[in-house]
């Protein structure tokens, strides 16, 4: 910890009488915050930090502690505590072909790792298929001193999982599920509830983000004019971003989650924390 830095001492006890939960949602480019109320079902605190550059994994939790050491809201007792690693350091493997001891060779073909990784995995039920992905071992490390046990999920198998279970089964056909990021996004593509493609690119400019998304559009063989496209994150419709893809793509609507949550300030737009909002189980 800096020297002079504001050190917040959390309660050694627990109140019964207000169950809290903690999300903490960590990028290289930012971090968000979300603290549910169980007890009165209530969302009490979200909030963003966003870096004006993509950071190292040091520097992130410089960021972290910052945050959690400045802020008396964090000085409270949580029941539970998760953390969602949000990164392109992620595969997805069928589960009968999963193998505990190859963890790395499934993440080594299409994305860069060191030896000295760690690497961790989730498992998405809903479609018998496992999440291999790298955490941060310097972040787990500082959150589990600060509050003992708790649980740590990748970003995706959240995203995944709600799309498989709230979203892609209104109705039939293909869809196409885009959570957008500062300087990346997130594509899911489902048929008939059933997902056919997950992936995460990067982009720089708006002229980027429609490329990818048509390229991958024009690889699964789908018709711009009549799939229609589901919008979560960091997007509005008066973006250029939302505006490019409304040029190339017909059909385009956010995602409308129906939190049973209560909310003591209101959210800017049901789309833009759909991951955070949907990590408390």
């Amino acid at each position: 910890m800096e020297t002079g830095q504001k050190t917040i001492q959390k309660s050694n006890s627990l109140n019964t009488n207000n169950i809290k939960a903690l999300s903490i949602q960590i990028s290289l480019n930012g971090l968000s915050f979300c603290i549910l109320n169980r007890t009165t079902n209530t969302i009490e605190h979200l909030h963003h930090v966003n870096f004006n550059k993509k950071t190292t994994p040091f520097e992130t939790l410089e960021h972290l502690n910052t945050t959690l050491d400045t802020d008396a809201i964090f000085a409270q007792e949580f029941k539970s505590v998760v953390i969602i690693y949000q990164n392109e350091l992620s595969s997805l493997v069928p589960k009968p072909l999963f193998d505990e001891q190859n963890l790395a060779d499934y993440l080594k073909f299409n994305t860069k790792i060191l030896k000295t990784d760690f690497i961790s995995f989730d498992e998405l039920n809903i479609n018998k298929s496992i999440n291999v992905y790298v955490p941060l071992v310097n972040i787990n490390n500082s959150i589990f001193e600060r509050f003992g046990s708790f649980d740590y999920k990748h970003f995706s198998t959240i995203f995944l999982d709600t799309i498989l279970q709230k979203e892609s089964r209104l109705t039939d056909g293909h869809k196409l599920f885009i959570n957008v990021n500062a300087t990346d996004f997130e594509i899911c593509i489902t048929n008939n509830g059933k997902l056919l493609l997950y992936n995460t690119f990067n982009f720089h400019t708006k002229e980027d983000f429609i490329y990818f998304i048509l390229f991958t559009i024009e690889q699964l063989k789908l018709d711009p004019e009549t799939t229609p496209l589901f919008l979560s994150g960091a997007i509005t419709s008066n973006d250029e971003l939302y505006k490019i893809v409304y040029t190339y793509i017909r059909h385009i609507d956010f995602v409308s989650p129906n939190y049973n949550y209560k909310f003591t300030e209101k959210l800017r737009d049901n789309h833009n924390d759909y991951v955070i909002l949907n990590s408390f189980n």
